[in-house]
């Protein structure tokens, strides 16, 4: 029986107005590597993102990793902090559509790739973390287990007390189905930005995932003895 949810949270639940992934690193992250005396190129940068080299990849430049990526998240919360100063931080209009899931009797739990301290900031300015059973952003004891890693999908699910089989991963992106599906759970792709492969399941927004949820949870009793 489906009991729970995990959402993914940038880019599912809020967005940032005007966002370019690579603008943010070369204007805002670069400077404070410099700074540091760290040369690493976006290219290099996007591939330890993308899990195409580990994140201990950065100590080549005489840095320890955990401090490296402490620092890139200090400056990702100082740009969260500007953008949401400027109100180019935005949630999605469909967002209130959690609090109709919460009264269904669903456990909720939100999973993000930043750090807990961005996580949690960008959930705190719409009120939206009142909705979520647990939280979990990058944990800097294992920082390669963020997604398409299971790491922290597989966490939410411990903490919120369920089996792979009793809850459903919600997100936008590949990365979020292929941790979902290396946890031993199915995936919902939220399409705001096109459909990606592979996911079992699509919707449009949120109060969509609402009558898919209510249609799962119907075939639940349908097949219960």
């Amino acid at each position: 029986m489906l009991k729970g949810l995990i959402f993914d949270v940038d880019e599912t639940l809020v967005y940032y107005e005007g966002y370019d992934h690579r603008e943010w690193y070369e204007n805002w992250v670069l400077p404070a590597l410099r700074r540091q005396g760290i040369e690493l190129d976006y290219e290099n940068y996007r591939k330890t993102v993308t899990g195409e080299l580990p994140r201990s990849y950065v100590e080549r430049f005489g840095i320890d990793h955990v401090e490296f990526w402490k620092l890139v998240d200090e400056v990702n919360l100082e740009y969260r902090r500007k953008m949401a100063e400027m109100g180019r931080i935005k949630p999605f209009p469909d967002v209130d559509a959690l609090g109709e899931l919460k009264e269904m009797g669903l456990k909720l739990a939100a999973v993000s790739n930043a750090s807990q301290e961005c996580t949690e900031f960008v959930l705190d300015i719409f009120g939206l973390r009142k909705y979520f059973d647990v939280v979990y952003g990058k944990d800097y004891s294992n920082l390669d287990g963020v997604k398409p890693n299971p790491y922290l999908v597989e966490k939410a699910l411990k903490a919120l007390g369920l089996k792979p089989e009793e809850a459903i991963v919600v997100g936008d992106s590949t990365h979020d189905v292929l941790a979902a599906h290396r946890a031993g759970m199915k995936a919902v792709n939220v399409t705001r930005f096109g459909k990606v492969e592979g996911a079992d399941y699509y919707v449009s927004d949120l109060w969509e995932l609402v009558g898919l949820i209510k249609e799962l949870k119907g075939e639940n009793k349908t097949q219960s003895p």
